[in-house]
């Protein structure tokens, strides 16, 4: 196996990078602020070095516009499906939603406060796992009948925190509550705990509360053929202990 170091802000590493290959597994970049440019640089780095299908990780959401709280994280996977679809090149989308793993993450250390506090409303997300997600990425990248598909890597079922809430509750036996301040109440809460908030953690929760990652889909279970891991079974080996 061969390792070639391609670099998403060095153009000419991607082009000899790519040089040679006929199917690319392109995963967005991290740099949110710079990974529409990015993204850009890669595709054209592909179709120089004479990629012919490129299978992109994007991201599952409902529609977004540059005012949604979801901009932030959506604006470069908006511009690279469109940008591949324009490309000549075949692709695939592969539109992830929210990894059920971050999902600790979001909610905080719950078994101390005994609330989830976040101002995500009554809005539902869509979670499935990475390993789940990568599976169903391997068998793409492995067979056929893929070429200009898109995937949403999303759960079948979506939940709300109150479902979190009481999993998390029936679970430890703690009564755990969930309470949906503003966003104003939630930036001053963590002002005065001194703990500054990522701004794409924030788009992405307050996107939630509008329904945006209220997405479901069997197309996992499809690919990898077998029923996704249900959030309960998640949550109880996280905090059975």
């Amino acid at each position: 196996m061969n390792i070639i170091l391609g670099d998403y802000n060095d153009y000419p590493s991607l082009v000899k990078a790519f040089s040679g290959i006929d199917k690319l597994l392109f995963v967005s970049g991290t740099d949110l602020p710079n990974r529409t440019s990015q993204h850009e640089r890669v595709l054209n780095a592909a179709k120089e070095a004479g990629v012919k299908h490129v299978t992109y990780t994007s991201g599952a959401f409902k529609t977004v516009t540059p005012s949604s709280p979801f901009w932030l994280f959506a604006e470069a996977h908006i511009r690279t499906e469109q940008w591949l679809k324009e490309s000549g090149l075949n692709y695939t989308l592969l539109k992830n939603g929210l990894y059920m793993d971050y999902l600790p993450y979001f909610i905080g250390n719950v078994l101390e406060t005994e609330t989830i506090y976040l101002p995500a409303g009554n809005g539902k997300i869509s979670l499935a796992l990475r390993a789940e997600m990568a599976e169903s990425t391997a068998t793409v990248l492995t067979s056929e009948g893929h070429t200009n598909k898109t995937y949403h890597f999303v759960g079948t079922e979506a939940y709300g925190y109150e479902d979190v809430a009481g999993y998390i509750s029936e679970i430890t036996g703690k009564a755990i509550s969930y309470i949906s301040p503003t966003e104003e109440e939630f930036r001053d809460s963590l002002r005065k705990t001194g703990q500054g908030i990522p701004e794409e953690f924030m788009g992405i929760v307050l996107a939630q509360a509008q329904g945006d990652a209220d997405i479901t889909s069997g197309d996992i279970e499809k690919l990898i053929g077998r029923t996704l891991t249900p959030l309960k079974t998640f949550l109880q080996g996280i905090y059975k202990a």
